[in-house]
């Protein structure tokens, strides 16, 4: 289970990368891949959710979850702008950015220790 929440989560970086470029070059995101990006965290984390609740997960992967979660926030926050047509802060996009990738690599460690 959680090498398919990786396989999501990867996905997902992918099309942050874009969003992030697109906001940090004061543009706004395309829409569509902002709710492809949501999805694809959503469903990785419920994934994480479910490995960790299981017993599936180890102390990485606990932290991992906490910290996807505190980034799934911080999406919220900048879809909140995203749908109001404004520009979010470049440091919300990069805090958000990089609490992912912190957690990205603590499940990578967790994947990896099994």
């Amino acid at each position: 289970m959680l090498t398919y929440a990786v396989i999501l989560f990867a996905i997902a970086a992918l099309g942050g990368v874009v969003l992030a470029l697109h906001v940090l070059r004061d543009d706004l995101a395309p829409w569509g891949l902002s709710i492809v990006h949501a999805l694809l965290g959503a469903a990785g984390l419920v994934l994480l959710l479910v490995a960790v609740t299981n017993g599936l997960g180890s102390t990485p992967a606990t932290w991992a979850l906490v910290l996807f979660a505190i980034a799934a926030v911080g999406g919220f926050v900048l879809a909140s702008f995203h749908f109001r047509g404004k520009l979010p802060h470049k440091a919300v996009v990069v805090v958000h950015a990089a609490v992912a990738v912190v957690a990205f690599g603590l499940l990578l460690s967790a994947l990896f220790a099994v």
